[in-house]
Formats: C-alpha cells, structure tokens, sequence
C-alpha cells in the first residue's frame, strides 16, 4: 500500500519546490502527478508552448458531470531581497505558526486538495471531484483560462469551483476584475539644456501617471453603485507601482517603462478603462511626436482577469456555507481565477486557509490552527461527497 501523506506532508513536500513564477514548476508538477498515480488516480496536463511550466488536473468518482473542483496555482512570489529567518523553502513550525513561501498563497491548501482527492478515492464517492492546479496567477492569472479550456475535452463537466485563496475560511463571493498594460515610452535623447529639441519619456509617461490620478480621484469622490459599495474601496482604482527609465540627470530620457493596472468594481466595463487608457496613450504620444516624429509609445497587454460576479443562491457559495458555518458577505478587491473560472461555467466561491496579510511577505506564515480547522472542513466536505 503506497504511504498517504497527511496534508502537512503534503504542503511541505509542494513549498520544497521553489516554483518562483519566473522558474519552472515541471518539477513539482510531476511529483504531484506521481503521488496520485501511485494511488491509482490518473492526472492529465496542460503543457505551455511558450515556457517550461505545466498545468494539472484530475478527476476521482463517478465519470459523470457535476463534479466539485478544488482549484489552486503552484507558482509562488519571489523571495529575493525579504528578511527571511528561515529558509523560505522549508516549512518552520513556531509559536503557533507554519512558516514558509506558500504556506498561506497557497500551497497549504493545494495540499488539502492533494489529501481531499486521494482520500475521495478510496472512499469511493457517489459525486464526482476533481482537483486543478494551474501556474502563473502570481504574474496576472494568465495559466488558468488555457487549463480550464484543456479541462473540457478530457474531464466530465464540474458544476462548481472552490478557488482555496488565503480568505480565513470565510466564503468570498466576488471580487473585482483587473487588466494591466506595460507601457514603453520611447522618446527622443538631448541634452536637457536644449530640452525643447528632445522628447524625454519619463516626463512623458508623467503625464499617463497623472491621469491616473485624476480618475482615481473622480473615481473616488463618485456615488458607488450598490454593488461596487461592497468592495474596499467602492470603486475602481488605477495603479503604477513601478517605473524606470533614464539615461543621466542631464540627459532627456529615451527610454520608460512602467505598467498601468486597473482594478475594476463589478459592474464596470474593464474594457472600456482600457479604451480609455490607450485613447490617452494616443494622445501623450501625439504630443510626443509633434516634436519628433519617431517618437513613440508602445502598449502590450500584461493581463485580463474578469471579476467574480456574486452569484444569486450559487451552489458553491451554498456548499460553503453549509461547510464552514459563515454566512457574512465577503468581498475582495484582489483578482482570482474564480472570476476565470465562473466565465468558463462554473458556480464559483473563494475559501481557503490564512490571511491575505501573509501573502507575498517575508516570513510567510498561516496559523496552525487555521490549517487545522481547514483540514476538517475539508473532512466535512468528503462527507457531502460521500453522501450525493
């Protein structure tokens, strides 16, 4: 009989792999898919054509549609320049806490699927479950939609999705949608003495940036819509959090880089801000170019992750519910695969072990006792299965 690893032995076993998003996670992908094998569970992979990374997904019970799908990624934050006491990569019980990167986002709960899955075969279910790990939903949420899409053809339908994002065990039932652009400035080099003969990107680019201020601040000072109050805050936001660019203090700038990411309230059209976005582009770079005409400012998308719209009385808020006990409305303004998910048919709820405070932090931690309590509510869950 091939050991059955508790959920401990699991989530140390995942946070071994060092799956930094910029790094593959093939590794830890094929460790995953030998352990279920071993249990006599087959798994079945989406294989990225561009990059070395690979999603998993898997499929116990009746061969039949309906199943309840246990939805995490494997790729985690990097850890280069935080203050870590331990080793990121090691799982570190103290005072009450397990340490490590991804305890919290969220190989603790890819853990519990792992255990949830394997314990539903041999248990023999009467509903089906499934398991699906994608990648990269730390750089955008961009592995999900080709897993999901590669799900259809080789696994019976599921009807709903538990995404186990850190929420504290609480049902999240929306949140918002978000799409970002890297934006290169390319402008003309002078000597900043002659500054009017040049095209200097970075005071260039200032010029988006301050746009985004300006709709962050109507934005702000707008009456929400009932559904956009839910949220904190109750409206859309735009952000720049990094820039770069520049030659020397005396020289106008060739090059800036920077990436604009908007945050949009259901109910908000994302792509209307990015019609927006680029209709502003067109116009700085007009400018731009009215002074040297080779001028120019190009727009690459970076990401498009839909916002999880709250379903009326949907089934996997409803199944959580009757698990954890928590009937209070939850709502996020962070993105999810939830919304991706819900997209491609499925009910879709957000509930998972720890606190989105830990996510991305040195010294990453959840609770103890919160792994524990999601442990048995996962047990609950077996129970709900074991029964339909």
């Amino acid at each position: 009989m091939p050991a059955r690893l508790s959920p401990f032995e699991l989530m140390e076993k995942l946070i071994s792999f060092p799956t930094v998003s910029r790094e593959t996670n093939i590794p830890l992908i094929d460790w995953v898919a030998g352990y279920l094998d071993s249990h006599g569970i087959e798994s079945h992979r989406y294989v990225d054509p561009e990059q070395p990374k690979h999603a998993l997904f898997a499929h116990v019970g009746p061969w039949k549609e309906g199943a309840i799908v246990l939805s995490g990624h494997t790729d985690v934050v990097p850890v280069d320049g935080q203050p870590w006491d331990t080793d990121p990569f090691c799982v570190v019980e103290k005072d009450g806490k397990y340490y490590g990167r991804g305890t919290c986002d969220m190989k603790g709960f890819d853990g519990l699927a792992i255990w949830t899955l394997v314990e539903a075969k041999y248990a023999g279910v009467k509903r089906p479950l499934q398991i699906a790990f994608s990648f990269d939903e730390e750089v955008g949420c961009t592995g999900a939609p080709p897993m999901i899409q590669a799900m259809q053809p080789v696994l019976p339908k599921g009807s709903m999705v538990i995404v186990g994002e850190p929420s504290t065990m609480q049902a999240v039932t929306g949140h918002k949608g978000g799409i970002g652009f890297d934006t290169h400035m390319i402008g003309f080099e002078v000597h900043s003495s002659i500054l009017h003969k040049g095209v200097n990107a970075i005071m260039a680019g200032a010029k988006l940036i301050e746009w985004a201020n300006e709709m962050n601040t109507l934005n702000m000072a707008a009456k929400p819509t009932d559904l956009a109050s839910m949220f904190d805050p109750p409206f859309t936001t735009l952000h720049v959090g990094q820039i770069s660019g520049g030659t020397a203090h005396n020289i106008t700038a060739k090059d800036c880089k920077f990436a604009m990411d908007f945050r949009v309230v259901p109910g908000e059209n994302k792509d209307a801000w990015a019609t927006a976005y680029l209709k502003k582009v067109r116009e700085v770079e007009k400018q731009m170019q009215s002074v040297v005409p080779e001028t120019r400012i190009d727009i690459t998308e970076r990401f498009d992750v839909p916002a999880l719209q709250p379903e009326d009385e949907g089934e996997a808020e409803t199944l959580v519910r009757q698990i954890t006990g928590d009937n209070a409305s939850h709502k996020v303004s962070y993105g999810t695969e939830a919304g991706q998910f819900q997209e491609a048919g499925y009910s879709a709820v957000i509930c998972g072990p720890g606190s989105i405070a830990q996510a991305h932090q040195p010294n990453e931690f959840i609770e103890i006792s919160q792994f524990n309590r999601s442990e048995e509510h996962t047990s609950e869950l077996q129970s709900h299965y074991q029964s339909r």
